[in-house]
């Protein structure tokens, strides 16, 4: 607990890190007066005032976007499932994402509507693999194999697409299936995850 000199029910002493943050215990500030805002927070609040915080997708109809100017937002199928951090948009707009957990932007939905513009998601080409099943029964064992070591696969027509990876390479080539490295626009089917 808490040493030979003390008390068994007696809290250790505070850190210095966490010394003045009990605002009730300082003698010299009343208990309803705000600390003073660091310079830093200070930036912040700015900040927050000017950029727009997403917390949902937007859904609306195309006839309001008539007139506005469209923006993007170009993110890899990775960067698509990061729904807290900040984001700018090929026109140089700045967004706060502060989606729900576990959500995953889709290309083509339409993510902020302003006053002079709206911003579409896109999906960025990246390395993956591109796979040519010779037959459905080959299709099926990769997909299954894939999906097993928790990776997420894309179908692009008649090909499978994984991402670029050397567990995937060895998975392949172990399964002596054709593929190629590609750059490629990758948006996997179903939710997926990994365990990095």
């Amino acid at each position: 607990m808490g040493g030979p000199e003390m008390a068994p029910h007696t809290p250790p002493p505070a850190s210095r890190s966490s010394q003045r943050l009990d605002r009730a215990c300082d003698p010299e500030m009343a208990p309803d007066t705000p600390p003073p805002a660091s310079r830093s927070s200070q930036r912040l609040d700015r900040a927050c005032d000017v950029t727009p915080v997403i917390t949902q997708p937007h859904v609306c109809a195309h006839a309001e976007l008539h007139g506005l100017e469209r923006d993007a937002l170009v993110l890899t199928s990775e960067e698509r499932r990061w729904g807290r951090r900040r984001v700018k948009t090929t026109e140089g707009r700045e967004l706060v994402l502060a989606l729900p957990t576990g959500s995953v932007l889709t290309p083509g939905k339409i993510l902020y509507i302003g006053t002079d513009c709206y911003v579409e998601i896109e999906a960025a080409t990246e390395p993956v693999l591109a796979i040519t099943p010779r037959s459905r029964d080959e299709a099926l064992r990769v997909a299954f194999e894939v999906g097993n070591r928790h990776f997420t696969l894309a179908i692009d027509g008649d090909r499978l697409l994984v991402p670029d990876d050397s567990a995937m390479v060895q998975l392949l080539t172990r399964l002596g299936v054709p593929w190629k490295r590609e750059h490629s626009v990758f948006v996997p089917i179903g939710a997926g995850h990994r365990h990095d």
